[in-house]
C-alpha cells in the first residue's frame, strides 16, 4: 500500500486533522492523524495491518505495541503473522507488563506503534523487551512522521511517510501567530 492510499484513508475516516496541535511528545505540529478514527473500522485495520505484517521478514513469536494506540495495531499484526498481542501500559513514566503478559527469554518480538514522532514509547518497549530476555527482531509503524531518521537499531517498517511539520513550543511558529491549539 502506498503513502498515498494511507493518507487517502485518514481524510476519508475523517483521521487527518489540520490545525494546531500539541502532541503527546509535547511538540506542537500543524498535522494530526487520529489512527483510532481509523481504526475503528475493522476491515480498514484489518487491510492495513495486514499489509504492514507482510514487510516484515523476521519470524515473530510476540507483537507489542503501546496502550492505547498500539493495542488493535498489535493485536491485528500479531493475527496476520500468528503470533501472540499483548500491550505495554506507562506507569510512573515507566513502561510496564500487564499482569499476565509475558515475554519469555528468547521470543521474537516484533514492537509496533500507530505513528512515529519521537519514538519515545517505540523505545520504552524496546527496553521493555530486553529486560524480559526478549530479541527485538524489527519495529514497525503505520505512520512515520519523525522529522529525521530514528534509528532503533533493528529492522523498521511503515505504510506510510509523511512531511508533517512539528516544532518545540518555544519555536512553534502558529503560537507566536496567536493560533489556538488543541490537544486532540
Amino acid at each position: 500500500m502506498t503513502t498515498e492510499k494511507v493518507l487517502e484513508i485518514f481524510e476519508k475516516t475523517g483521521a487527518l486533522l489540520k490545525g494546531h496541535f500539541r502532541l503527546r511528545s509535547g511538540l506542537h505540529s500543524d498535522c494530526f492523524l487520529q489512527t483510532a478514527v481509523v481504526l475503528q473500522y475493522p476491515e480498514i485495520a484489518t487491510q492495513l495491518c495486514k499489509d504492514l505484517s507482510n514487510q516484515v521478514d523476521s519470524e515473530v513469536d510476540v507483537v507489542i505495541g503501546p496502550a492505547i494506540g498500539g493495542v488493535i495495531i498489535a493485536h491485528e499484526i500479531a493475527q496476520a503473522l500468528v503470533a501472540r498481542a499483548i500491550f505495554g501500559e506507562k506507569r510512573d513514566g515507566e513502561m510496564i507488563l500487564r499482569p499476565g503478559f509475558q515475554i519469555n527469554s528468547g521470543d521474537r518480538v516484533l514492537v509496533v506503534d500507530d505513528v512515529l514522532t519521537t519514538g519515545g514509547s517505540v523505545s520504552k518497549l524496546i527496553d521493555l523487551t530486553r529486560l524480559h530476555k526478549g530479541e527485538v527482531v524489527a519495529v514497525a509503524f503505520l505512520v512515520d512522521r519523525s522529522s529525521s531518521p530514528i534509528d532503533f537499531g533493528v529492522p523498521q517498517f511503515c505504510l506510510a511517510n509523511i512531511d508533517a511539520s512539528t516544532y518545540r513550543p518555544e519555536d512553534c511558529p502558529m503560537d507566536k501567530a496567536g493560533v489556538p491549539i488543541v490537544e486532540p
